[in-house]
C-alpha cells in the first residue's frame, strides 16, 4: 500500500493549474513505453509475476549500458514469481555513502468484472492514465527505473552511488516480501545512507490545481489481530441467550467506540502546526489547542471530524473481515473477525493487543496474527534530505508549500529502517482529492502529473547524488 498518500490540507492555497501536455518531448516516449509495459504486466501476488516485470526492466537497463555485474535479479525457489531487482550506478566518491531508490512492483488484485476498463491495459482518457498500479506503485517504480536508464544514457557520473531496489510483496501481508528478504539476506546490496520510497507526493484540488507537496517522514505499523468467540452451538429452533455472533458483535462495538490517545511525533507536530495556520477557523484553533494539550478532548472531537487528521493523531483499529456459523439452521460454534490496526510510532504490537483484549472482554479471545512487521522507526527531519526537496520543488512547482507527514498506511520502509537505513517518502507525484482510486476501482493518474513527477524526481536524485 501506498503508503499511501493521505488526504492533505483541504484548505491549502490553490496553486498553478497542472499543464495539459502529455508526451511533448522526445525523451518522454521511452518512459511511456516502460511505464505501459510495467502497468500491463500483471504483478498481483499469486496471479501474476514480479519476476517477469523485473526481467523486463533488467533488459531495458542493460540496453542502456549497464553491465550484468551492475544488476541483481533475485527470487527464491519457494516464490519463483515474486522476484525483484537491484541495480547500481557507481559513484566517483567512495567517501559519499550510497543513496537508494526503492519501490514495489506488486499491485492489489483487480477484478475485471468490477472495472469499467481492463485493469491490466493502460488506457488514456480525458487526461488520465487508467490501470491497476498506474499510481501504486508503478508510477514511481517506472520513474526510478527510467531515471537510472537516462543517467547511463547521458553519461552522468554521480559522486554518490545510486542504487535501485524494486521488490514484490508489499501489498500482501502474508506474501514473500522482497524488501524484507534483501534486508535480512543481502543487506550489503542495498546499504545506503538513506532511501527514497513511496508515501509522499502532493495534492491537487478538484480542478487540478496544486495545493501542497508532502514528504513522508515516518509511518504507522500495520498489524492484524483475530477476535474469536466460541460456543457449543446447537439447534437454532431453541436459541439460548449465549451466542458466539452476539459475543463477537459486543466486542466489535467496543472496538468501534474506543479512541486511542492522541500522540505526536516531531513530524506530525510540524504537520499539524502548518495545517492549523493553513486551515484557520474552528479546526485550526482546535489543532493549536491539541498541540498544547493532547488530552483536550473537545479539541480532539473537532479535529477528528476529518478522518485523515483523526488517523494521524493516534493508533486506529478497525474490523475488516468477518466469518461466523456453519449452517443456517444451527447456532454458531465459532465467530471470528479480523481487526486491522495502524499503530502509532512508539507504541507496540503487544500494547495494542492488551488494549484489544480489555475491550473484547472475557467471552472473546484476541491474538496477534503472523507475520509481525517491524515497528516503524521515524527518521529525523534531516535538513540534508528535506532542503534539496524544497529547493528542487521551488523550480518545478513554484509557490507550492512542502510539508512533512506521517503516513497512516504502511510501506516496505519499515524493513530498511530496521537495519539502520532512514526512509523518506519522496514528494512530487500530485494526486486527486480521492487518492486516485488507489486500491480501489479504476485506479488512475493525471497524465500531466506523471510527467511532472518524472522531471522533478530526476532532478531531485541528481541533487542528492552530486
Amino acid at each position: 500500500m501506498r503508503g499511501v498518500l493521505v488526504k492533505l490540507l483541504a484548505g491549502a492555497a490553490m496553486m498553478a493549474t497542472m499543464p495539459a501536455a502529455a508526451q511533448t518531448r522526445a525523451d518522454q516516449k521511452p518512459f511511456f513505453d516502460l511505464y505501459k509495459e510495467l502497468v500491463e504486466t500483471n504483478t498481483v501476488v499469486g496471479v501474476g509475476s514480479c519476476t517477469k516485470a523485473s526481467a523486463q526492466l533488467a533488459q531495458r537497463l542493460k540496453a542502456a549500458g549497464y553491465a550484468d555485474s551492475d544488476i541483481t535479479l533475485f527470487s527464491t525457489p519457494d516464490h519463483p514469481n515474486d522476484g525483484g531487482l537491484v541495480a547500481v550506478l557507481k559513484g566517483s566518491e567512495a567517501r559519499d555513502k550510497p543513496m537508494l531508490l526503492m519501490g514495489h512492483l506488486d499491485v492489489v488484485e483487480a477484478k475485471r468484472a468490477d472495472w469499467q476498463r481492463d485493469p491490466f491495459t493502460l488506457v488514456e482518457e480525458n487526461g488520465f492514465y487508467y490501470g491497476r498500479g498506474t499510481v501504486d506503485d508503478k508510477a514511481q517504480a517506472a520513474i526510478w527505473a527510467d531515471a537510472m536508464i537516462r543517467f547511463r544514457q547521458q553519461g552522468y557520473k554521480p559522486k554518490r552511488t545510486i542504487k535501485l531496489a524494486l521488490t514484490c510483496g508489499e501489498e500482501t501481508t502474508y506474501a514473500f516480501n522482497g524488501a524484507q528478504w534483501l534486508a535480512q539476506n543481502k543487506p550489503e546490496l542495498i546499504a545506503a545512507e538513506f532511501a527514497l520510497n513511496e508515501g509522499g507526493g502532493g495534492r491537487l484540488d478538484a480542478q487540478g490545481k496544486r495545493q501542497v507537496l508532502a514528504v513522508q517522514v515516518g509511518e504507522k505499523a500495520a498489524q492484524n489481530y483475530t477476535m474469536l468467540a466460541t460456543n457449543p452451538g446447537g439447534h437454532s429452533s431453541a436459541p439460548p441467550p449465549e451466542n458466539a455472533i452476539y459475543d463477537l458483535a459486543t466486542a466489535l462495538k467496543a472496538v468501534q467506540g474506543h479512541e486511542f490517545p492522541v500522540k505526536f511525533t516531531d513530524t506530525t507536530r510540524a504537520f499539524f502546526a502548518a495545517t492549523a495556520k493553513s486551515l484557520g477557523g474552528e479546526t485550526g484553533t482546535a489543532i493549536t489547542r491539541l498541540l498544547a494539550n493532547p488530552n483536550d478532548t473537545a479539541a480532539d472531537t473537532i479535529v477528528s471530524r476529518d478522518k485523515t487528521l483523526h488517523s494521524t493523531l493516534r493508533t486506529t483499529c478497525v474490523a475488516t473481515l468477518l466469518n461466523a456459523g456453519h449452517a443456517e439452521n444451527a447456532l454458531p460454534q465459532r465467530a471470528t473477525a479480523n481487526i486491522n490496526c495502524r499503530i502509532f510510532p512508539g507504541e507496540s504490537v503487544d500494547g495494542t493487543l492488551a488494549t484489544l483484549k480489555q475491550l473484547a472482554g472475557s467471552k472473546v479471545t484476541v491474538t496477534a496474527n503472523q507475520p509481525f512487521r517491524p515497528t516503524a522507526i521515524p527518521p529525523t527531519l534531516d535538513p540534508k534530505i528535506i532542503e534539496p526537496m524544497r529547493t528542487v520543488a521551488a523550480k518545478h512547482f513554484p509557490g507550492v508549500p512542502l510539508l512533512p507527514l506521517m503516513s497512516t498506511g504502511a510501506t516496505d520502509g519499515v524493513f530498511l529502517e530496521a537495519i539502520g537505513i532512514p526512509v523518506y517518502g519522496a514528494p512530487g507525484t500530485f494526486l486527486e482529492p480521492d487518492n486516485n482510486g488507489t486500491h480501489g476501482l479504476n485506479e488512475r493518474i493525471r497524465v500531466s502529473s506523471l510527467y511532472a513527477s518524472r522531471d522533478y524526481l530526476f532532478d531531485l536524485v541528481k541533487a542528492y547524488a552530486g
